[in-house]
């Protein structure tokens, strides 16, 4: 296993408690950073910090669709340590449905959670980053935001979003010594599973040409190195971890 030397880093990981974001919590945490988790569920929360226990991991229970609260928590935070490291990675998928028949509540409710909640985010702690000439962050889009999935377009649409905004924010950021990547993951055994259909699941499965669930160490380790110093130069990018599903 590959190691990355993230000492001295403070990283948050949104939806860190669970799936993607606990796997990329324990990488970082072996490589050296200190944690803090940002998760509405503070059940996962809980089991996290028993699983991973650590000194350098702490959490706050937070709703990143409030942009008032994400502020104040980030505020409270640089009173005391700057941020390094910025994962944008919660997320759900919401309902399958056709597009004339997709609730319009659900409809709002996955492209908040999904796409203004990594602008929230960005938006409150990019200044400090800009202070210090310093920051490394990569949201967690999907393979769905590059290629479009039927019966989720609120999903696809709000991870094609996450692209889109990654691009624009590297571009600006790139005299700086700010580095914002985006990373578009295929189908991995999380929980996020349960909220769609089976069919659905299996569908997308179906188009991996690997044959198989991405596993979470795997992208745990795409993001530590575009989270470390080493990645210097690449910013606004794509990073596919897609099982050769991605056609660009």
């Amino acid at each position: 296993m590959n190691k990355y030397n993230l000492s001295g880093k403070v990283a948050i990981v949104t939806g860190g408690a669970q799936g993607f974001g606990l796997a990329i919590t324990e990488k970082f945490i072996k490589s050296g950073a200190e944690v803090i988790i940002w998760d509405i569920d503070r059940k996962a929360i809980n089991l996290a910090v028993k699983k991973i226990q650590s000194k350098r991991l702490s959490f706050s229970v937070l709703d990143i669709t409030n942009f008032s609260k994400i502020k104040n928590t980030v505020k409270k935070i640089i009173k005391k340590k700057k941020i390094d490291i910025l994962v944008n990675n919660a997320g759900i998928t919401g309902k399958n449905a056709k597009v004339w028949e997709y609730p319009n509540t659900e409809w709002s409710k996955v492209l908040d959670i999904n796409l203004n909640s990594t602008f929230y985010c960005c938006k409150a702690i990019i200044p400090q980053m800009i202070k210090n000439n310093y920051g490394r962050i990569v949201n967690v889009s999907s393979i769905s935001g590059k290629e479009g999935n039927a019966n989720a377009s609120a999903y696809s649409t709000a991870k094609a979003g996450v692209i889109g905004l990654t691009k624009s924010l590297g571009k600006e950021l790139a005299h700086k010594n700010i580095a914002v990547n985006v990373v578009t993951p295929t189908t991995a055994k999380t929980r996020i599973l349960k909220q769609m259909t089976k069919k659905h699941v299996n569908f997308m499965l179906s188009k991996v040409p690997r044959n198989r669930y991405l596993g979470l160490d795997e992208l745990a380790s795409m993001v530590t190195w575009l989270s470390s110093d080493e990645n210097s130069f690449s910013t606004g990018a794509v990073f596919d971890i897609s099982g050769g599903r991605a056609t660009y």
